[in-house]
């Protein structure tokens, strides 16, 4: 015996989607129009963005669906965000940003003015972050690594701008040009990188800075802040550079001073 197939259930409701629809439309249409006649410009936009906002993240498009028995589900399993639009599309928006630089820049110029000016220090901002030259008539003996007790002020007041950040640190090791050789170096690679050792070393010690935060390089002469064929300018390449890098500048290495 065959079986009579069961008609198809005619859905009566389907013009209720155009209905709605044109609702929206005439909705938003008049919206429009009471904006334009409005002499406040600034009222106007609020106006209209917050038609935008109930349009596109509000409850009206929800209420719609649920009234046409549709998108329930999918109502239930995206609800409407109170976060703003901009951190829900970019979450990175809402963490910290990392410190300003410039400002621990401006510090250290003001607390270490007399010794900037006596040439003891040099201070640079650059691509790699906060670069603070500590040269060797500030802080070293010549063709020693020990950090000179009088030096200690200055590391005071360093130490202090590196505590409050949490950038890491480098401590690079430069000499002039002119070759070393001594009963303790046997070239100037060793002694550059002796004296960023030393001076990690101190600031572990003595201002308890992270050794996790710190690492250290000797360039020997290869990366002169100055030229070589003065004394003045042999005396401002032998530093040991403290650098506190910038946010993806772990990697970059440093450049040349270019040199007239």
């Amino acid at each position: 015996m065959t079986r009579k197939r069961a008609q198809a259930h005619e859905n009566h409701e389907r013009w209720l989607v155009s209905y709605a629809d044109f609702m929206t439309l005439l909705f938003a249409f008049f919206v429009v129009m009471f904006a334009s006649t409005q002499a406040d410009k600034n009222k106007a936009k609020d106006v209209s963005e917050s038609v935008r906002d109930a349009l596109e993240h509000g409850q009206f498009s929800a209420a719609i669906s649920t009234v046409l028995g549709r998108g329930r589900h999918e109502v239930r399993k995206a609800p409407v965000s109170n976060e703003p639009t901009d951190q829900r599309e970019n979450p990175r928006s809402s963490e910290t940003r990392p410190p300003d630089l410039a400002r621990s820049l401006n510090t250290l110029q003001k607390e270490l003015e007399g010794d900037l000016k006596s040439g003891k220090l040099q201070l640079r901002l650059d691509a790699r972050g906060l670069i603070i030259s500590m040269r060797e008539k500030g802080f070293f003996a010549s063709g020693d690594d020990t950090v000179a007790p009088d030096s200690l002020p200055m590391l005071s007041k360093i130490a202090e701008v590196v505590q409050s950040l949490p950038n890491p640190v480098r401590l690079e090791g430069h000499t002039d040009a002119r070759p070393i050789h001594n009963s303790r170096f046997q070239n100037n690679w060793q002694l550059a990188s002796a004296r960023s050792i030393a001076m990690l070393e101190l600031l572990c010690a003595r201002f308890q800075i992270p050794v996790s935060r710190m690492a250290v390089a000797g360039y020997a002469d290869n990366v002169p802040a100055d030229t070589n064929e003065t004394e003045e300018g042999r005396s401002h390449n032998r530093r040991v550079d403290l650098v506190l890098l910038s946010a993806g500048a772990d990697n970059v290495e440093p450049h040349a001073a270019p040199v007239n």
